[in-house]
């Protein structure tokens, strides 16, 4: 619908706005100046992204190039001109959702897309000075609705994708050198994922910003603490509803996330986790050990004793109740024989400081 709407407001810009609305191009702020000329790409574009080169300091876009079937192309602003750089449509199929960063350290363009065409699977191509060449092999991830990239301060290229064990859950790769590899588990998310912001702390750790559907569509963010990802701060901190999540870190380490609140008029919030100002560490839910995961027939919940007259669920991922059990020792087995394969959450009902987990059921 809303492709829809701007296709119609570029072919029909008087009939979508009546003419004595429209500023003159002699009302236009003076102070913003085009670089290079106004529409400078071949024909429509699409998603996209614009950065700056750390080698020659000058702005680079990657866009959908609807000239070019709905590819990915890459242009640079020359001083004086917007150029291609490498070919014009250079990935093999149509990129949707793209994301461009320049590498922390060789300062060389990347570009990831997930190809919605197809396979709806993600892609990572960088420009060696020549040609736009894989990262590994195309079509690397599972399948996915979104795609983030950054580049740890070691130069490896990370994605985070909407997408894992359950489509449309958090799920990070990282680039080895030779192949793409998960960071922590596949779908680390409590629930779908939307909106994601991926970057790095100073210390060189990844974050990521979302809004999660478990946490009735509020924001979280998590860092990934060498071994598996972790909530900083209270799962769904946001007031209300959150959308467009946007992480970046103070130059004192401090992560701040800007987003769209819809508990405070649909206007920008800003809000910044600080643990040494507020003079706590780092506050996470307690968890349920929940093993093995994945699991065959049976799966082992282990608890404090202070939880050990708390009932026991397990749900499917739409949050119908499938079996439930009254918890009385700290460590209790529970046959699953009789739910299908896929994706399931267990929490204690009346506790609510003991957080869900996730695991699969093979």
């Amino acid at each position: 619908m809303k492709k829809l709407f701007y296709m119609l407001l570029c072919l029909f810009p008087v009939v979508a706005f009546p003419q004595q609305n429209w500023i003159k191009s002699s009302q236009l702020d003076s102070a913003w100046k085009y670089v290079g000329n106004a529409g400078f790409s071949a024909g429509e574009a699409e998603n996209v992204s614009i950065a700056f080169s750390p080698l020659d300091g000058q702005p680079y876009v990657a866009f959908q190039d609807l000239s070019n079937s709905k590819k990915a192309t890459v242009m640079k602003f020359d001083g004086t001109n917007w150029v291609d750089v490498g070919n014009a449509g250079f990935s093999a199929r149509e990129a949707d959702d793209i994301s461009f960063a320049f590498s922390s350290s060789d300062g060389q363009p990347y570009v990831a897309y997930v190809d919605f065409g197809h396979s709806q699977k993600a892609t990572v191509m960088k420009f060696n000075g020549t040609n736009w060449v894989l990262i590994g092999n195309k079509d690397f991830s599972p399948n996915n609705n979104g795609i983030s990239m950054a580049f740890s301060p070691t130069g490896e290229p990370f994605i985070a994708i909407l997408g894992g064990e359950v489509y449309g859950f958090a799920t990070i790769m990282k680039f080895t050198g030779s192949n793409w590899v998960f960071i922590g588990i596949e779908g680390f998310s409590a629930g779908q994922v939307y909106y994601n912001s991926l970057k790095f702390s100073p210390s060189g750790e990844p974050y990521l910003a979302f809004n999660d559907e478990y946490y009735s569509y509020k924001a979280r963010m998590m860092k990934f603490n060498g071994d598996k990802w972790i909530d900083v701060g209270k799962a769904g901190f946001s007031a209300a509803v959150s959308m467009w999540e946007s992480l970046a870190f103070s130059s004192n380490g401090i992560p701040y996330v800007a987003y769209k609140d819809c508990g405070n008029g649909c206007g920008v919030t800003v809000m910044k986790y600080d643990s040494v100002m507020n003079g706590i560490n780092e506050l996470q839910e307690l968890k349920l050990p929940v093993y093995p995961d994945p699991a065959g027939d049976l799966i082992t919940f282990e608890t404090s004793t202070q939880h050990t007259q708390s009932q026991l669920s397990i749900s499917s991922i739409n949050g119908k109740q499938l079996i439930t059990r009254q918890l009385t020792q700290p460590k209790m087995q529970v046959d699953i024989s009789s739910l299908p394969s896929g994706v399931y959450f267990v929490q204690l009902i009346n506790d609510k400081s003991v957080a869900p987990v996730k695991f699969i059921k093979k």
